[in-house]
């Protein structure tokens, strides 16, 4: 938690440092809501281990000529990836129509300009961990996953894949119990991904504990 915590803060003071836009500056400095940061702190650091390419408070114009903002902005490479944390309290339930509609509404706009949108309930965050950090995984993958050679066999490609979506060092356990091989035989693809320069040894000397994509991808 102290590592989440110092990294959250020197994204956040990042982020108020580098922007322009009076409006979106002063919702930062203001902080951000609870349940966003819960996501980021249970959800999608634990996940992702960084905020590359995440900007909280996203303002972004609709059709009307005003401005919405979005909780998180996911953009790596010009990717238009939004996240919403969806509370669940008595506002939540008591939803009236005129904002039911006008969220709805949101949605269909910014879906029309692009954006993909990962929706997640504030009960998820603290009942199902685990599953929304699945989700998270999926959800960038979406935006940084790529083809890989057609001359890979099924296990490597599923590696390069699954290299792309954690978007960390992988451990050759790790891999072994997303392919559901052995330590030994996950070891071997990753050494081979290694001559292919696809990956390169993140940690370890004599024997490699931890596997990257490498720069030339």
């Amino acid at each position: 938690m102290l590592r989440f915590e110092q990294k959250y803060e020197e994204w956040m003071q990042n982020q108020i440092e580098n922007e322009n836009n009076p409006r979106r500056r002063e919702r930062l400095e203001s902080g951000l809501g609870h349940g966003t940061v819960a996501f980021l702190r249970s959800i999608w650091f634990p996940a992702v281990g960084n905020f590359d390419h995440l900007y909280p408070e996203w303002e972004v114009r609709d059709f009307n000529n005003g401005y919405r903002y979005l909780d998180l902005a996911y953009m790596p490479g010009g990717a238009k990836g939004g996240i919403e944390i969806q509370g669940y309290g008595p506002h939540a339930r008591d939803l009236d129509v005129r904002r039911f509609k006008d969220l709805c509404q949101r949605h269909c706009l910014l879906s029309l300009d692009g954006w993909t949108f990962l929706p997640v309930a504030y009960p998820s965050i603290t009942d199902e961990p685990k599953q929304c950090q699945q989700l998270v995984l999926a959800f960038i993958g979406k935006f940084v996953s790529t083809d890989v050679p057609s001359r890979f066999s099924w296990l490597e490609a599923e590696t390069m894949r699954f290299a792309r979506r954690l978007l960390r060092p992988i451990a050759p356990l790790e891999l072994a119990e997303h392919l559901r091989i052995s330590d030994r035989h996950a070891r071997r693809i990753l050494h081979r991904l290694v001559e292919l320069d696809m990956l390169s040894v993140a940690s370890g000397k004599e024997r490699a504990r931890t596997y990257r994509l490498s720069n030339v991808i």
